[in-house]
């Protein structure tokens, strides 16, 4: 689950000895936290409950729908439910499209998140099959969740400025040219990344 302290700071060190850039800001702003989330479909149905919303409207949207569906959120429950169920829990009709498509490709078998394909880019198109799930938030995903070492948000705008910022660019950096610049730090762009939004708004760099 996630990238680990020890493999973030071990994937940063080997970057920082190619990238004196990163090795500087690593001195002055240290190691960033990890950040985790628990494998498996609930992370989405979550990731789809705070698209658009303030944190404390999702929690609040999150635990009524703990309370109508269970603590286990099982798909069938949620698939089980009508409009109005739903609606009072505060999910959108858009968003009980999204929730709904989820649900039914997991009931179904259709994506199984405990055998997500190996490669990062057929992971990431098996997600974005679910209404809802972009790139970004399949990505954040694969990085937060299962750990994926190279995965590397180039569509982020705080990665985009973080790494801006770091390598002393005049202006925030396209979706393309981010990901330009990060190809020769793989396979330890998911710790880079984690680590530009350490740096996004660290006042000291």
């Amino acid at each position: 689950m996630g990238l680990s302290a020890e493999a973030i700071g071990a994937g940063l060190e080997h970057v920082a000895g190619i990238e004196p850039a990163i090795a500087k800001a690593l001195k002055v702003a240290g190691q960033p936290e990890p950040r985790i989330r628990e494998t498996g479909y609930r992370t989405l149905l979550r990731t789809i409950v705070g698209q658009q919303v303030s944190v404390a409207a999702a929690a609040s949207v999150w635990r009524k729908l703990e309370a109508e569906l269970g603590q286990d959120m099982n798909p069938h429950e949620l698939l089980a439910r009508d409009f109005d169920a739903l609606r009072a829990c505060g999910l959108s009709r858009q968003k009980q499209g999204y929730a709904r498509s989820l649900c039914e490709l997991v009931a179904c078998g259709e994506i199984n998140f405990d055998s997500l394909p190996a490669d990062d880019e057929e992971a990431i198109a098996e997600l974005t099959r679910i209404k809802g799930i972009g790139r970004w938030s399949a990505e954040i995903y694969l990085l937060f969740a299962e750990g994926r070492p190279d995965i590397w948000p180039a569509g982020d705008l705080a990665v985009q400025a973080g790494i801006g910022k770091i390598l002393g660019l005049a202006e925030r950096p396209s979706e393309k040219d981010t990901r330009a610049l990060s190809e020769p730090w793989s396979p330890h762009r998911g710790a880079v990344a984690i680590f530009t939004w350490h740096c996004y708004n660290n006042p000291a760099l």
